[in-house]
Formats: structure tokens, C-alpha cells, sequence
């Protein structure tokens, strides 16, 4: 006699792995260079008068400057050249994409040789100069005027900073309650170790002139036309705080998750051993949330991990270098494949999702093939991007394609009212160029009030 077998359990466990495990899962992904090794990969650098590393850089930060500083042991001075530009460079150089950025178009970057190790040459003069606590730069003479800052995120923290530079006072109105926005809650945690994002966070505020409030969100508990009227300038960088769904039937199963808010909880956790993750683990995206959500549930203990993305490599969001990362810590990639449901055996808990193969016409437009798959899995992440939520400003300001219309100044269409970061249009969705952005918007600010 045969028996049938019921569906299959989920296993969905914490603590799967020795506290020794944890530890050496989420060390430092990029060990600081000691000084020999700062010396020597300086010492590689040609010092290019018209450097294509520059140009490839969103904040201009004099690279071959700040390398040739850093040859003559000038450190602090190295760390003062970068940190004018990209006051948050000590972030920057652990998350920024610099394989596709100042890195990929170094001169020496070909066939026989590897480019200079900029980012991680940037982060060995930058750490430095905060470990020791000596902030470069002064505030100028109080002006009496008074800047509104929304999000104590990367774009937030640059325009706050820079403004305080010249003698503003800052309020800084965030939503969550720590500082730091996506470079605290969103940013893997073996990218950024030993609590760096909040030390920096510090080391931009001890300039002096800037307050910060947390537990305060724009449309909740302060409004645009209040900051108007209480500040002479407001400048809105509160980021993307809504999750894209699937729209695929299954997605209100048990044990299908957000990416974003999985990679927050990691980050917040005292003891990683506390959390629970699938035997089997499915995540659906093509982007940096993807991979981070992914190779962190590889590095908790979990023993099948899938990111599925609904089109070619090429397509990508992140980076070839991160998708070698993921396979490199035993991550599956699978392309041109779309989910269909989200399957339950019990009706409650995801068990496993459904795929349809894609492929993409000559118009680039998607459409599945008809050919079908299945995965099993005991937790699903949906990790298809964010969006912005324009309520709080929705009538008052012009918003295109879902996000706050600016101009090159990032002035929006209210007066008296800029924003930057990734809740404008053509935002990068890059820490580097939300700091651009608040750099930017703060000399506007300063030009405007200074008239």
C-alpha cells in the first residue's frame, strides 16, 4: 500500500549556525588596508592630469589628489580633500559601486592589470580622520537663518552639513529613530561593521548648528506648510519609504517578506542568532536589495538561496561585481524568469513559488515564454524596488514619473522648497549621489538667502 505524501513543512530556524559562525559570516567584507598597503596601492596611482576618475565620480572628488596626499603621508590632508566634496566619504567608500564608477574607467584598468583600489584608499584616509575626532572644517559666522531638513539620510546629512558650513542653523526633521537613513537601515551589514554609519553620522553633526529630531515624519507629525512658515528654507530628502508589490497571487502568504525591511532588522539586531531564517530562500529582484537580502541569508545559515529576476544578466541593477559576490557565497542566480503564485501547501505558509521564462522582444517590451517552473521555498523576499510616497507633499509639489520634480539646482516648483536624494526624479538611488544632491541644493539655499 502506497501512502501520499502531505505538504511539505517549513523550516524556518534561528540560530542555525555557533555564535563564532555569525561572527566571521558578517566581518568586515573589505579588511582596511594596513599603511604599507595604502603606500603601495598608491604608488600605482599615475597621478592622471585630466583623470577620467574624476569625471566619474558624482561628488568630483580630486582623486589623484587625495592618493598623491596620501603617498606623502598626508592623511589628514587626503581625508580634508575628500571629505570637501563627499562629506559623508567614509560610507561612501564601503558602498559605493566603485567597480562601475571611478574605479572601472582608472587608466589602469585592462586586460593585464587591475584598477587602483580607490574606494578602499578613500576609507583608509577618511577613517583615520574620524577615529581621531578632528572634524576639518569650521562653521561660519551665524547667519540668523533657519533650514528645515527632512531625512537624516545621506542627501539630509550633506545639505544639513554644508549648509552649517556657512552659518545656518539646521533642523533635522527624520522619520525613524536613529539617524542615518539608508546608510543605517539599508546597507548589508558586513559592508559597514562596528556601528561606522552612526560614528559618521556624529562626525557630520559635531560642526555645530544642526538639531536633529527623530520620530518625526513629514504628513504625520509635521507638514510642509509648517516648516515653510517656521524656517526660511526647506529641503526634502526623506527618501523612498514605500515597497513595490508583486501583484502575484500568494503574496500575503506566511513567509513572504519585504527585502527592505528584512535588511533593517539585521542591521538593528543585537544578537543575530535571535534571527529565524528558511532552509530554502527564495528572493525576487535584480537590484542591490536583492543581493545584499540574499547573501545575508546564505551568511544566517540558510542552505538554498535563489535570486530570480525576470530579465538577462545585462539587465541587472546591481552590479556584475556584486552578482559575482552572491555566487561567490554560494547564492543561485536565475534570469528571464518571472513569478507566477506563490504557492501554499497548508493555504498559510509560502512553500514554494511558481516561474514563467521570459524573454524580451525586439521592442524590449516582456512577455512570458509559457514554459513553466517551480522552487520550493520556506521564505520568499520581494526585493523589486521602492517607491515614494507623495502624500505629504501631493498638490503642493510637481511630481513626474512618481517622484518630486526639480530643476539643476534641485529647487522643486514651491518656493523656498528643494529636495534631493532618491525621492527626486532621476534619482540614482546611489548613497554618493544623494550626497551630491545635498551638496548641490545647500549652495542653492545659501545663494538664495544670501541675496
Amino acid at each position: 500500500m502506497s501512502t501520499q505524501a502531505g505538504p511539505r513543512q517549513p523550516d524556518i530556524t534561528a540560530g542555525r549556525l555557533t555564535a563564532e559562525q555569525y561572527r566571521d559570516n558578517f566581518s568586515d567584507l573589505h579588511p582596511p588596508l594596513s599603511k604599507h598597503e595604502a603606500l603601495v596601492e598608491a604608488d600605482r596611482c599615475y597621478f592622471c592630469y585630466d583623470a577620467p576618475c574624476m569625471d566619474a565620480c558624482p561628488t568630483s572628488i580630486d582623486i589623484p589628489q587625495f592618493i598623491r596626499q596620501i603617498s606623502t603621508g598626508d592623511l589628514s590632508g587626503s581625508a580634508e580633500t575628500i571629505l570637501k566634496q563627499n562629506i559623508l566619504g567614509g560610507m561612501c567608500a564601503r558602498v559605493c559601486p566603485t567597480e562601475t564608477l571611478c574605479e572601472q574607467v582608472c587608466v589602469r584598468n585592462d586586460a593585464e592589470h587591475k584598477p587602483v583600489r580607490i574606494g578602499e584608499l578613500q576609507r583608509h584616509a577618511v577613517d583615520l580622520l574620524i577615529e581621531q575626532g578632528n572634524h576639518p572644517f569650521e562653521r561660519a559666522e551665524a547667519t540668523g537663518k533657519s533650514i528645515a531638513v527632512v531625512g537624516a539620510g545621506p542627501a539630509g546629512l550633506a545639505c544639513a552639513h554644508r549648509l552649517a558650513m556657512h552659518g545656518h542653523t539646521v533642523m533635522i526633521y527624520e522619520a525613524r529613530e536613529k539617524t542615518g537613513g539608508l546608510n543605517e537601515y539599508g546597507i548589508a551589514s558586513y559592508k559597514t561593521v562596528e556601528n561606522f554609519a552612526q560614528r559618521e553620522v556624529d562626525f557630520v553633526l559635531s560642526i555645530g548648528g544642526i538639531t536633529v529630531e527623530t520620530g518625526k515624519a513629514l504628513g504625520r507629525d509635521v507638514t510642509l506648510d509648517t516648516l515653510r512658515d517656521k524656517h526660511d528654507a526647506v529641503f526634502l530628502g526623506m527618501g523612498l519609504a514605500g515597497v513595490n508589490a508583486l501583484r502575484t497571487p500568494g503574496e500575503d502568504l506566511e513567509g513572504v517578506l519585504d527585502a527592505v525591511e528584512f535588511i533593517a532588522d539585521l542591521r538593528q539586531a543585537d544578537d543575530l542568532g535571535k534571527l529565524a531564517i528558511g532552509r530554502k530562500v527564495i528572493v525576487i529582484g535584480g537590484g542591490m536589495t536583492a543581493i545584499d537580502a540574499a547573501i545575508q541569508s546564505k551568511l544566517l545559515g540558510a542552505e538554498d538561496v535563489t535570486i530570480v529576476y525576470r530579465r538577462g544578466k545585462d539587465r541587472m541593477n546591481a552590479s556584475e561585481y556584486e552578482q559575482d559576490l552572491a555566487q561567490t557565497n554560494g547564492v543561485r542566480i536565475k534570469h528571464n524568469a518571472m513569478p507566477v503564485t506563490l504557492d501554499a501547501g497548508d493555504g498559510k505558509q509560502v512553500d514554494g513559488v511558481t516561474f514563467e521564462y521570459t524573454s524580451t522582444g525586439a521592442d524590449g517590451r516582456l512577455s512570458g515564454t509559457g514554459e513553466h517552473f517551480t522552487l520550493e521555498a520556506d521564505m520568499v523576499f520581494k526585493a523589486i524596488g521602492q517607491s515614494f510616497s507623495d502624500a505629504p507633499v501631493s498638490g503642493a509639489l510637481d511630481i513626474e514619473n512618481g517622484r518630486i520634480k526639480i530643476d539643476d539646482n534641485r529647487a522643486t516648483s514651491l518656493s523656498g522648497v528643494w529636495a534631493g536624494g532618491d525621492c527626486v526624479v532621476g534619482g540614482e538611488d546611489l548613497t554618493v549621489a544623494a550626497v551630491e544632491d545635498g551638496k548641490v541644493a545647500a549652495e542653492a539655499i545659501n545663494k538664495a538667502l544670501s541675496s
